[in-house]
């Protein structure tokens, strides 16, 4: 499939103890500093466009600096980051951030974490976070009526803005409290430190997003906190004992990190945040009451690392339960069928097939059949030239397939955007001459947009919608379309919150075999005559392999929060405009 990308990976690190005891049981005081770079490098899957970093020191003294942060761009800003600093990055709390961009937006200005500058410590504020909110136009126009001018269109921006004008109601808060207790200068200021309430903070903010979110960030006074959306769409772990806290997005981190089991961790409930003050007391409160359970699928299926205990057994049903439907397409010879996969997030999907048609009694010939090429570079500009490289990412292994003898299955963890089936890998599969190519999808069929951190946000970006449209086109269906883009004109004119989704009833006439036929016809490279079948995982099948998480508006339309709903009617009024 072709590479999604999508908002991000984080990591962070509460120490409980004095730097000193670090240093003492474990020889440095850069044990925590340590920590978080193997925790972000384990996340490295989760954004390869920048990263970086933030510390806060408990113990720093009027004068020195206390907040530090470091940021950097490109798929080695990891490396970059750590060689980069110094010996005072290595403070009480850390915070790591692994960005791909989900917006369009690039630069080091886009790269987390943010951070609010101020001269009183319990006011400065960094922020990062694994999101995507849907409906950042308005809180945008809430800050302008609070008199804000914000300098950044972004949502990070945005929730950096709104949540700093929160904590500073929240340390004025504070601040009358001990002017009425009497006290006095400094004492004041300490009673400050000491007493903000992030979760007060988390309470007057985080409700008015709608999206799925991870939030994760520092005070200057010492305040740590991560919260999880309410929908549970991102994912969040947590670890604690009597040195540490560590939250990443993935549960594999920690347990490489701090050589821990599986149930060892905990996973951050949906609405939910982990809080700990400058005294280092840590609590686990509900912010949100959480809404329907809808953890994202994808997770499961592409986007984290299959060395997860769960999502190994998840992606091995994915495959498993597909052999039915793969007997049928290669019309049961299995005894002629030879078996792959495209490397890499197919690889556990693939031995859960395998061992289906192992369950059934047949032996099965499996190979090794595409490789990934490194990275070529496209340094000749002419349309046609640079697509003939692009068909060479993928190289196959020769004479293992019998030549117009042996059916020829690969499976794939998703179909997308169908580019680089069509550019690459079924033209390289072609050149074995299989009697046949039957291309396997873990996943359903991809229908709708993603609004929650995926990098998918236009309907016509996949090969399932555009087939759609062929099929309306040919069938002489356009006033279906027409009706549909009339509708969506008329739900986006209503509250965010009435809205329903008309882009539905655009695949309705259609039967999954349909679309998939279409699809073929589209993908087909010219001159390639090898008969080709497509088989996707079923809705229903998804949702055994991966019952607790049940997210699945990508293949269904079903979106779990108003804003989703809202910019997918929008997708399909601005698609139809283009094309009018």
């Amino acid at each position: 499939m072709e590479p999604l990308k999508h908002e991000c990976g984080v990591a962070m690190i509460r120490l409980l103890k004095p730097l000193d005891y670090y240093e003492q049981k474990y020889g440095t005081r850069l044990y925590g500093l340590n920590k978080l770079y193997l925790m972000m490098e384990k996340q490295h899957n989760r954004g390869q466009e920048g990263a970086g970093i933030a510390s806060v020191h408990l113990d720093a003294v009027p004068g020195q600096e206390y907040m530090f942060r470091e940021k950097a761009l490109g798929k080695d800003a990891i490396t970059e980051i750590f060689a980069r600093i110094d010996n005072s990055f290595s403070g009480n709390l850390l915070m790591g951030h692994l960005r791909y961009s989900t917006t369009g937006k690039s630069g080091l200005t886009f790269v987390h974490p943010f951070l609010r500058r101020n001269n009183w410590r319990a006011k400065n504020l960094c922020l990062c976070g694994n999101f995507n909110m849907t409906n950042i136009e308005e809180v945008f126009q809430t800050l302008i009526q609070q008199g804000q001018y914000p300098r950044i269109y972004s949502d990070s921006y945005i929730m950096l803005e709104l949540m700093g004008h929160r904590l500073d109601r929240e340390v004025e808060r504070n601040f009358n409290i001990a002017k009425d207790s009497g006290l006095q200068g400094t004492d004041i200021t300490d009673f400050i430190d000491n007493h903000v309430d992030m979760a007060n903070v988390l309470r007057t903010t985080m409700p008015r997003f709608d999206g799925g979110y991870v939030v994760c960030g520092l005070t200057g006074s010492g305040e740590f906190f991560s919260m999880r959306d309410p929908w549970g769409i991102r994912p969040a772990f947590y670890y604690q004992d009597e040195e540490i806290v560590a939250l990443a997005s993935e549960r594999p981190v920690l347990q490489t990190t701090f050589d821990l089991q599986t149930d060892d961790i905990r996973e951050l409930p949906a609405g939910t945040a982990i809080v700990i003050n400058r005294q280092g007391q840590t609590t686990v409160q509900n912010i949100i009451p959480p809404k329907q359970n809808s953890g994202c699928s994808f997770e499961r299926i592409y986007f984290s690392r299959g060395n997860d205990s769960d999502i190994y057994r998840e992606r091995q049903q994915l495959g498993e339960q597909l052999t039915p439907a793969i007997i049928k397409a290669v019309d049961g010879d299995v005894d002629n069928t030879v078996f792959s996969f495209i490397p890499n997030t197919a690889e556990v999907a693939y031995y859960g097939m395998l061992h289906g048609f192992m369950k059934l009694g047949h032996e099965v010939r499996f190979e090794k059949i595409a490789w990934k090429d490194i990275k070529l570079r496209t340094f000749i500009t002419e349309g046609n030239q640079r697509n003939d490289l692009a068909a060479h990412v993928y190289d196959i292994t020769y004479g293992v397939v019998r030549p117009y003898q042996d059916h020829l299955v690969v499976i794939d963890d998703s179909i997308v955007r169908g580019t680089t089936l069509r550019e690459s890998i079924i033209k390289i599969l072609d050149r074995l001459h299989p009697k046949k190519i039957v291309l396997v999808s873990s996943a359903p069929q991809i229908r709708y947009p993603d609004y929650y951190g995926i990098d998918m946000p236009r309907l016509e970006e996949f090969i399932a919608f555009r087939a759609c449209i062929e099929l309306i086109k040919e069938r002489g269906m356009q006033p279906l379309l027409e009706r549909v883009y009339e509708e969506c004109r008329e739900e986006l004119k209503k509250p965010v919150t009435e809205q329903t989704l008309p882009v539905k009833e655009l695949y309705s006439p259609f039967s999954v075999e349909e679309l998939n036929r279409k699809m073929v016809e589209m993908l087909r490279p010219e001159g390639v005559s090898t008969p080709i079948e497509l088989v996707f995982q079923s809705i229903e099948g998804l949702h055994r392999a991966c019952p607790n998480h049940p997210g699945d508006w990508y293949f269904t339309g079903d979106y779990p929060t108003p804003g989703g709903i809202r910019l997918c009617n929008q997708a399909l009024v601005d698609f139809v405009q283009r094309i009018m």
